[in-house]
């Protein structure tokens, strides 16, 4: 039973950071791509980034392209999300996921977490 679980999201103002953790429990994801998705309050969910199983490879959604980095510790079972520049467009839930491969899409991801919430205050 594989689960993932989210930290570090909160309340911060517009231009601050957070580091959101994905910390993997019950196997090793090493292997696994992982991915970063986020909804707002009456959206749908959206892909936010991923990164390849090696870290060797990253994507980014245009609206956090340059604020955001994505990047990973196998060793830890553990993937990060830096957010910086936030903007009040950026408060949502925040959920890590793990996939195969490397994808942009939800319908990809084979386990999720219960996600985190950020809320940044303009």
């Amino acid at each position: 039973q594989v689960q993932l679980v989210e930290s570090g999201g909160g309340l911060v103002q517009a231009g601050g950071s957070l580091r959101l953790s994905c910390a993997a429990s019950g196997r090793t994801l090493s292997t696994y791509a992982r991915g970063w998705f986020r909804q707002a309050p009456g959206k749908e969910r959206e892909f936010v980034g991923a990164i390849s199983w090696s870290g060797g490879a990253t994507y980014y959604a245009d609206s956090v392209k340059g604020r955001f980095t994505i990047s990973r510790d196998n060793a830890k079972n553990t993937v990060y999300l830096q957010m910086n520049s936030l903007k009040p467009e950026d408060t949502a839930v925040y959920y890590c996921a793990a996939a195969g491969l490397v994808s942009r899409e939800i319908s990809q991801y084979d386990y999720w977490g219960q996600g985190t919430q950020v809320t940044v205050s303009s």
